[in-house]
């Protein structure tokens, strides 16, 4: 007994049943599981139910394929081992001449009902109306349309059909398409394998439909042509083809794909209804992220979609999932489609940071280090804590942005009897905690430097650690090293030293409030006027030595919220050559040079930064205003630092011989690496790395370092651009020609935001000040359009 899939049903053939082209209604008995099953072609056919049951989403049952087919090829081999029907390798399905005689093909002529190839993606049927040329065929097609076809675009021509009108086309087609039935085409594929037979479309039309009308032949004609399991052509003469059954395990295979590909598309299309559902409930009520995430086959292809949108696709699975999810949601094969689609599902927030993303910058530390971290501040070792200078009796100020949470350095200043300066630059001592090597210190070697943005901070440290170990705080005992300096009358080095410290922070000052102390010039706040003193000293004495003044605007911005679609916007423009910022500016490059020269002296390989133009010619730039016009010029002309790491190297921009970046260790590696460097020495023992090590070492981070400088200017940008696209159309701001690009298109600084943008000048001249509007400001693709108001 053979036995046949329909649909989620067996239908059973007995060993001595007649051809398909004979079967009619007959009679079986089966146990209570047997049902019976009616062909719309008049059949009956008495199938069971499939043993084996597996639930959909929707609770309702289905069959697996797979126990369907092996059910079927069981009971096949089992009827061909009894008829001993075996296939003969050597034996081809049909001879050369048999084929050829099945191959006639039909003379063309007007009346004939033919199917034709009207481009590559379309078949339509027309009546041949009349020749056109020699070769070619005037045809009315289905849709009324005339065209004068070639000989080739046929693909079939219905037989027994004459005289036909191509106004009952459209009914013939209805016709066919209601007959058409794949599940004869697998009967139809049994016997013939069987038999080792091929089959034309009329004699497939008298097998399964008892008839060899044209109707039944066209349906023949369509259930073949459009058949991609059962048969395969054999050979093929103008607008007439041969068929043969294709082997079972090729059948197998492709019943396989076929199953796995209706199984994907029903899948993605629930997966759409689930996006266009999001989509269209209101903001406050979407889906939150982790709904999207908590179930494999969703997450897959939300993943998808998140990689195309920031154009990271790992491999073409994921870019053609994102493809077609596109396509189902009828959006654009575009990034920016993609990324519009995730907000309005909510699974991106509307002003998700696209950058912070795309460069794969980490945000989280691991468990494990966070561990690591926190052991550390259990831990009460101290390797240098005897060699600690008492330094509690010092005023200590501490200035910083009012949102810093890393709090990494200090100053003091008295002045001496002989009436010169003496400053201390108190930094604060990671390495109380963190060694080379450590779990701790290679996640911050990983990582870099902290990232600043204005929705967030992503320490360099965990942050429990650097908060609460490292940094330093008001009132408290604090581990530093310091770099205490004696200045000369004119602002150069006379006396130095570098030790360690503890140290009792008095004041913990924001720019704002430090200038606010020096402009009331308290008495009793005398040594933050002597520090501001020191300050002005030393820019002297470097401007002497060739140093640039760079000093500008500087914007700062803090978002509230930013998860929500309208988050608070906090904007700050800071003067850089501001009293206060000055102050501390000036005291962190001394810093730096006294380093530079302490390692010299004591030949410690350190992160030696230099800047090579050393020679800029300032009176060039004399004819411009001082401030920002004067200083975007000369920033153009200037080259990248260099570091060299056995020697100092000059720093021409600075005014330095030599100079080592080393306040900011708890926020960057470089340095960290300093730090390390310089502790190693103080306590009598070599230093842990090599100038190559440090070479090395340095390159990477540096690397990851602008990777990161590149994110925080351009986050900083959007808010900038997206704070102005809030305000009222009609505000007008401020605007200072820094340079003409071309003709009278000009770069400009918005001098109440800090932004360089560009904007047409009609007559004022660089650092003139002109009046703009914003006329449009689009964050997410980097867009402000100015207006100058004449």
């Amino acid at each position: 007994m053979a036995v046949r899939a329909v649909n989620s049903c067996s239908v059973f053939l007995s060993a001595s049943s007649p051809s398909l082209s004979s079967f009619r209604c007959r009679t079986f008995h089966f146990n209570t599981s047997t049902v019976r099953s009616y062909s719309k072609f008049g059949f009956w056919f008495p199938v069971f139910r499939s043993g084996k049951q597996v639930f959909g989403h929707d609770g309702a049952r289905s069959y697996s394929v797979h126990s369907l087919f092996d059910c079927i090829m069981e009971e096949f081999e089992a009827l061909r081992k009894r008829r001993r029907v075996y296939a003969n390798p050597r034996a081809e399905i049909m001879t050369r001449e048999i084929l050829e005689d099945k191959l006639v093909n039909r003379t063309l002529q007007k009346g004939l009902l033919l199917e034709f190839k009207k481009d590559s993606d379309r078949v339509l049927l027309a009546v041949a109306q009349r020749p056109d040329g020699k070769k070619n065929w005037m045809v009315s097609d289905q849709n009324g349309v005339s065209s004068s076809i070639k000989p080739q675009q046929i693909t079939y021509i219905v037989p027994g059909v004459e005289n036909f009108e191509h106004t009952d086309i459209s009914n013939f087609i209805l016709k066919a398409q209601d007959n058409l039935d794949p599940t004869l085409l697998e009967f139809a594929w049994v016997e013939l394998l069987e038999k080792n037979q091929s089959v034309t479309t009329e004699e497939l039309a008298e097998m399964i439909f008892g008839s060899v009308e044209p109707l039944e032949c066209y349906c023949a004609h369509l259930l073949l042509s459009n058949d991609e399991i059962y048969f395969t052509v054999l050979e093929t003469k103008g607008a007439r083809s041969v068929y043969g059954p294709r082997p079972t395990l090729q059948v197998k295979e492709l019943l396989h794909r076929k199953f796995m590909k209706e199984a994907a598309e029903k899948e993605l299309q629930e997966f759409v209804q689930l996006l266009k559902s999001a989509k269209a409930m209101p903001i406050d009520a979407k889906p939150p992220k982790s709904s999207w995430i908590n179930e494999e086959k969703i997450r897959d292809k939300i993943k998808s979609l998140e990689s195309y949108a920031i154009d990271d696709c790992r491999n073409d699975d994921q870019k053609t999932t994102a493809g077609m999810i596109l396509k189902a949601m009828r959006l654009a094969k575009t990034t920016s489609s993609a990324v519009n689609l995730l907000i309005d599902i909510g699974f991106f927030p509307v002003h998700v940071n696209l950058d912070l993303l795309k460069l794969d910058i980490a945000t989280d530390h691991s468990n494990e280090v966070i561990s690591a971290a926190e052991s550390l501040l259990s831990e009460s070792s101290n390797i240098d804590e005897m060699d600690r200078k008492d330094l509690t009796h010092l005023k200590v100020y501490a200035i910083d942005v009012d949102e810093a949470d890393e709090l990494d350095d200090a100053l003091s200043a008295t002045r001496l009897q002989d009436g010169r300066i003496k400053v201390w630059i108190h930094v604060a001592d990671p390495t109380k905690f963190v060694h080379p090597g450590s779990i701790v210190d290679r996640a911050a070697m990983k990582r870099g430097t902290s990232v600043f943005l204005p929705t967030a901070t992503y320490p360099m440290f965990p942050e429990k650690l650097a908060m609460e170990g490292m940094s330093l705080k008001q009132g408290e005992i604090c581990c530093a090293v310091t770099v205490s300096v004696v200045l000369h009358s004119d602002g150069s080095i006379a006396e130095y030293s570098v030790e360690n410290s503890i140290i009792k922070p008095t004041y913990m000052l924001t720019y704002e409030s430090a200038s606010e102390l020096l402009h009331l010039d308290l008495a009793e706040e005398a040594e933050l006027r002597i520090l501001s003193e020191a300050a002005k000293l030393r820019l002297q004495w470097r401007l002497q030595q060739g140093a640039v003044d760079t000093a500008t605007l500087e914007t700062r911005i803090k978002v509230e919220n930013p998860e929500d679609p309208e988050p608070v916007i906090n904007l700050y423009v800071e003067n850089q050559a501001n009293p206060a910022m000055r102050l501390v500016s000036e005291m962190m490059i001394l810093c730096g040079e006294v380093i530079a020269i302490f390692g010299s002296h004591n030949n410690i390989p350190l992160p030696y930064r230099g800047q090579p133009q050393s020679n800029i010619d300032i009176s060039a730039f004399t004819h411009l205003p001082e401030g920002p016009v004067r200083v975007a010029a000369i920033v153009k002309t200037m080259r990248a630092a260099e570091i060299d790491f056995r020697n100092p190297i000059r720093h021409g921009i600075l005014g330095l011989p030599g100079y080592v970046q080393f306040t900011s260790p708890i926020r960057r590696y470089v340095d960290l690496l300093a730090h390390y460097q310089v502790k190693a020495f103080l306590r009598g023992e070599s230093p842990p790395f090599s100038a190559g090590k440090l070479e090395g070492m340095a390159s990477i981070i540096n690397s990851h370092a602008r990777v990161v400088r590149k994110l925080c200017n351009t986050s900083l940008r959007y808010w900038i651009i997206e704070f102005l696209r809030r305000q009222p159309k009609e505000k007008r701001y401020r605007a200072l020609i820094l340079r003409f690009i071309k003709d009278r298109n000009a770069a400009l600084l918005l001098v109440e935001v800090g932004l360089q943008a560009s904007a047409w000048a009609s007559s004022a001249q660089v650092g003139d000040e002109i009046e703009v509007q914003i006329e449009e400001a689009h964050p997410r693709d980097d867009v402000l359009y100015l207006k100058e108001v004449v």
